[in-house]
């Protein structure tokens, strides 16, 4: 909870943050540097040392192995992991953020979660598909009884770390919804176990050439008559939408967070570039339009990171804040964008190469307007709380 007298970052937290702000400056940034432009994956070791440090069990219960903190500090190494990789700062989500979790039976969590803290036991969502993004409660791909067990059939698409994960964590349809204005219902969810590094037999995997988030890849997945035992369900049949959507709040936090880390980063380096560079005699940091520039920079920066420390503290408080959140995604992600491109801005002809890392920040500032719902659906779930929801269809 918020210390009064501290403001938001207790002591407790600066430790945790700056702690995080080192791991990333020294073993992330450099990774980062070197492998981004070569469009290369992270390596397993720095995986395993986040691990190590519990960065995938912040927001799990001690008892289950974790750190038992909350949104916040989540938020906080999300930030500072971002700002050296953004793929670095969404990886930790495979823990913290471990949509389906709450699907499982206490028995289930104390088995699963404890792996899952340590990063032994890291997945990838099988969620949107071809013809089905934000409308998720939409999704084709099917689920049919097989004897005890289930068949596969189907098309999954934006599926990160799927090569990777050790299992992959499914939405599928088992039976058609009987409410045609209740699409979710008749959603199920499936954890399907495999092994790192490759697909199993009845599943094959299509990297999605991306523009950015480079550091792992994004596939697009094909379910062909693919088997799965009955222990594969998790939580009722046609039941899962409902519980897979609570907690959206604390996903629009860490993308704020991640959006906040990509315009620290992009802020810092056109900050110090600008006192390097010198033209006309003077370091161009002299100069009044750049001055102006960097001020409106990091006041951005400052506002979007008190919104979103606003919002963790309801998060962890147990307050109501989708509108909040929304709003935090919303504008985080906007000004990440927008003070990117500035940095690229005062960077020059030298912004728009990848010898330097803030092409990186531009481009992957970009995807923060899009995943986690994009800006206009935040806009919509803001708007609906102002004016009332609008008609259907509008």
């Amino acid at each position: 909870m918020q210390d009064p007298t501290t403001g938001y970052l207790t002591l407790e937290r600066r430790m945790l943050q700056e702690a995080a702000r080192q791991f990333a400056r020294e073993e992330v940034l450099p990774l980062a540097n070197r492998l981004d432009p070569e469009r290369a994956d992270m390596p397993r070791s720095l995986i395993d040392k986040m691990g190590e440090l519990g960065y995938f069990g912040i927001t799990i219960p001690e008892s289950h192995g974790g750190m038992g903190l909350g949104c916040f500090e989540y938020c906080l190494v999300a930030e500072e992991l971002t700002r050296a990789w953004m793929s670095v700062g969404s990886i930790i989500a495979r823990g913290n953020s471990f949509m389906g979790s709450q699907l499982f039976n206490e028995a289930q969590r104390a088995a699963i979660m404890p792996r899952v803290a340590r990063g032994e036991y890291l997945g990838a969502l099988a969620l949107s598909e071809p013809d089905t993004g934000s409308d998720l409660a939409n999704v084709n791909c099917r689920a049919t009884r097989d004897g005890e067990g289930w068949r596969i059939n189907g098309n999954k698409t934006w599926c990160t770390f799927a090569d990777g994960a050790d299992f992959i964590f499914l939405l599928a349809r088992t039976s058609p919804s009987p409410d045609p204005k209740r699409k979710h219902l008749g959603i199920s969810a499936f954890l399907i176990d495999k092994p790192r590094g490759s697909f199993p037999p009845g599943l094959a995997g299509s990297a999605i050439p991306k523009i950015g988030y480079y550091g792992w890849k994004t596939w697009e997945l094909a379910f062909d008559n693919f088997p799965l035992p009955a222990s594969a369900l998790i939580g009722r049949e046609g039941e899962a939408f409902a519980a897979f959507s609570r907690g959206l709040e604390s996903y629009r936090a860490h993308t704020a967070a991640r959006s906040i880390g990509l315009a620290r980063g992009a802020l810092e380096d056109a900050m110090r570039y600008a006192q390097e560079r010198v033209q006309f005699d003077q370091p161009i940091a002299h100069f009044q339009a750049i001055r102006f520039k960097l001020a409106r920079m990091a006041t951005e920066i400052e506002a979007a990171r008190q919104l979103n420390y606003h919002v963790c503290t309801q998060i962890d408080t147990g307050q109501r804040c989708d509108t909040e959140a929304a709003m935090s995604k919303l504008f985080a992600s906007e000004m990440s964008e927008r003070v990117c491109s500035e940095a690229l801005q005062i960077l020059g002809g030298a912004g728009y190469t990848t010898h330097y890392a803030v092409e990186r920040y531009w481009r992957d500032a970009r995807l923060t307007k899009i995943f986690e719902g994009t800006s206009e659906i935040q806009m919509r779930i803001i708007s609906d709380r102002l004016l009332g929801r609008a008609p259907s269809g509008i």
